[in-house]
């Protein structure tokens, strides 16, 4: 790790500073949107729109790559977010916030796509795995920090808008002057999602509504602790609960994972969120357990994220291995778009309490079906499953084709070591 570490410490430290701005940008608006004055519903399309660029980039981004470069893909994309992020206080308007999210979501997708093809490319085939953890651990990092930028004091109601620009502008600095001769650019063409449904239908099925779990994380949980009458700390106290549980039980999660039939953990992971929120509709009101809560939800859905796509390789071969990256994260995108405009709208039928509503739906929803495919097929052995890679939920076909590789390394060498 200290290897690691000492040679991709300046892309690591770029990336951290991205995530503040992201962080900070999306529970910030969530704020100054209640504020204004626009609904739930208002701030769900705005919190949507993010994802949508999200998933036109990820689509996109390896052809820009391809044609202009890494360095001209990532300065380009990287200054429109700085743009983005300081105008959005002077069109404080929903529909002018919406068009800047899809901007941010875009850029921020093919920025990551960017780099995380850097940090592969720096890596060894010994290191790719102790990269990846360390990447995805810097990112749970970054998130749960810049929810502390949220508490600076703003009296202008510019500055907090000015900081994320900054940081993201700041990123670029070690990232561009010390970077390595920039690497080939390859994708694997997606699997037709028909077949990657006949493959594994919990699969597809899990990351659809894990994509609506996530987004309702990432974009609408400080709508939540808005609407709820949150202060200021509450919300990033509130938000950043997610991301801590992510990072405190994604591990040990992964442990487990290689060691039990993955669906009776996928079973288990979605019980407990989904138990969690639907506690938290019932006693809705109590910060303390709003914590809990969201710790367990975050703590459990992030997680459910690598372990669907390991159950997945569990049934494929290595050479298809790669290819179903991204239909599944094309699945996942679209359970992303649709999270937040529900949530918007649960939030407005229901009131505050509709935030964890619908998220109770979707874990609970994703548990049944969790138990009924296991009354379809047999699992695989222990010993014939995939390895488990760390991911969060919102990864790049770069990333996710990273964690695919890494498990056909490991399918490759497992035959070695038993004749050995």
């Amino acid at each position: 790790m200290l290897y690691v570490l000492k040679n991709s410490w300046a892309l690591l430290l770029g990336m951290m500073l991205l995530m503040l701005g992201n962080g900070l940008q999306g529970s910030l608006l969530s704020v100054r949107g209640g504020e204004a004055g626009f609904s739930a519903f208002q701030m769900s399309m705005v919190m949507s729109a993010y994802f949508l660029g999200f998933l036109f980039a990820s689509r996109m981004t390896p052809g820009m790559i391809r044609r202009v470069g890494h360095v001209r893909v990532f300065a380009a994309l990287g200054s429109f977010i700085s743009a983005v992020l300081i105008m959005y206080p002077t069109f404080e308007h929903p529909t002018a916030w919406i068009i800047g999210r899809v901007i941010i979501g875009f850029c921020y997708c093919g920025v990551y796509v960017t780099a995380e093809s850097w940090l592969n490319n720096a890596a060894s085939n010994e290191t790719r795995g102790q990269s990846l953890s360390l990447y995805m651990i810097v990112q749970m990092v970054g998130i749960i920090a810049s929810q502390g930028l949220l508490l600076v004091p703003d009296q202008s109601g510019y500055l907090l808008y000015v900081i994320p620009s900054v940081l993201v502008s700041i990123a670029f600095a070690p990232i561009l002057l010390s970077i390595s001769p920039t690497p080939a650019f390859e994708t694997t063409k997606p699997m037709k999602l028909s077949v990657l449904y006949h493959t594994s239908p919990l699969g597809c099925v899990g990351m659809f509504l894990l994509g609506g779990v996530f987004a309702s994380q990432f974009g609408m949980a400080a709508v939540y602790g808005t609407q709820a009458g949150m202060t200021l700390t509450q919300i990033s106290m509130f938000v950043a609960s997610f991301y801590v549980g992510a990072l405190v039980l994604q591990y040990p999660l992964g442990w487990l994972s290689d060691r039990m039939d993955r669906r009776e953990l996928i079973t288990i992971c979605a019980g407990i969120g989904g138990v969690a929120a639907s506690v938290a509709v019932l006693l809705n009101g109590n910060f303390a357990l709003m914590l809990v809560a969201a710790f367990l939800i975050g703590g459990m859905s992030n997680p459910l994220y690598s372990l669907l796509i390991a159950y997945t390789n569990d049934f494929l071969g290595t050479e298809d291995m790669a290819a179903s990256s991204g239909g599944l994260l094309f699945i996942n995108g679209l359970g992303a778009i649709a999270g937040p405009l529900i949530t918007g709208w649960m939030i407005e039928v229901f009131g505050p309490g509709g935030f964890f509503v619908f998220i109770a739906g979707l874990m609970l929803s994703l548990t049944g079906y969790a138990l009924y495919r296991m009354t379809q097929r047999a699992a695989p052995s222990i010993e014939e499953t995939a390895a488990y890679s760390p991911l969060t939920a919102g990864s790049t076909p770069v990333a996710v084709e990273v964690a695919q590789e890494l498990a056909i390394e490991s399918a490759q060498d497992e035959p070695q070591d038993a004749a050995a």
